[in-house]
């Protein structure tokens, strides 16, 4: 009935009848129902963090939000390639693979091989644990190879997608404006006290950028090349910078979701 190549006004308008409706048909029964959206105040911008947030899920589960994203985005093999700037102001390239499980119930099992010109290693969490895997032998990974997975983890676009499964909670701290784009400023705090600043476009409902503070140090991770993805929204392309420093850059050349992935992945050799 819709095609991909409508407009973002029309999404929207049909969202305030159609999916944000369904997206909060199919939530959890332990969440009370929002209530609909109207039309009018969508494009008043007057709205709660949880219709931000609805709003943003429905977008990218269009035209079935929650439920979209819950069959498709169950499991997922992404590849892509990789940036790293270091504090010397050295780059390296190299490319990577992700898996990720999603289970109904128990925890999400991620694991991220990186292949770089002379070398190749696995990160893995799973069982709430993080290991690293290099030929065949666990390792404990360094401290601060640990903390940047935990917060490509913990610190995305799918940490709000996701925000009712992992019981987190919402406050919205305004709008602003930067180089003539609108935002909602959504502040997301997970179950373990974790925050991350949303960047959700008032116009499309994207996530344009994100923001947290992690041990002293704020980062900021922009989304780029939005598309779709077996009938999910994507973005193909993020930059991951702290003050004026670019840190990593991380490009996705392929993605499919939904696919079985061997439980075997996330085990220790």
């Amino acid at each position: 009935m819709f095609s991909r190549g409508l407009s973002a006004v029309g999404v929207l308008f049909f969202l305030a009848f159609s999916s944000y409706a369904q997206t909060a048909a199919t939530a959890p029964t332990a969440t009370p129902t929002p209530e609909a959206i109207s039309a009018a105040k969508i494009a008043s911008g007057n709205l709660t963090a949880e219709q931000v947030a609805e709003l943003s899920v429905a977008v990218y589960g269009f035209p079935n939000g929650r439920l979209t994203l819950t069959q498709i985005r169950k499991s997922a093999d992404e590849r892509g390639r990789i940036t790293i700037t270091g504090a010397d102001g050295r780059t390296q390239a190299a490319t990577y693979q992700r898996w990720y499980i999603r289970p109904e119930t128990g925890g999400e099992k991620i694991r991220l091989d990186q292949q770089f010109p002379n070398d190749r290693f696995s990160l893995i969490s799973a069982n709430s644990e993080i290991f690293g895997v290099y030929n065949d032998s666990v390792f404990v990974p360094r401290d601060d190879a640990t903390t940047a997975f935990r917060n490509q983890v913990y610190h995305s676009v799918d940490t709000l997608l996701r925000y009712k499964e992992n019981e987190s909670t919402l406050a919205l701290s305004g709008r602003e404006k930067k180089l003539g784009v609108e935002y909602h400023l959504l502040d997301l705090t997970d179950k373990q006290g974790r925050k991350t600043r949303f960047f959700v476009s008032a116009k499309s409902f994207r996530v344009m950028m994100l923001e947290y503070e992690s041990e002293g140090v704020t980062y900021r991770r922009k989304f780029h090349d939005y598309n779709y993805a077996q009938g999910t929204l994507v973005p193909y392309r993020s930059v991951l910078t702290s003050g004026d420093r670019t840190l990593e850059e991380v490009e996705v050349g392929t993605v499919t979701y939904g696919q079985k992935v061997d439980d075997a992945l996330f085990a220790k050799p």
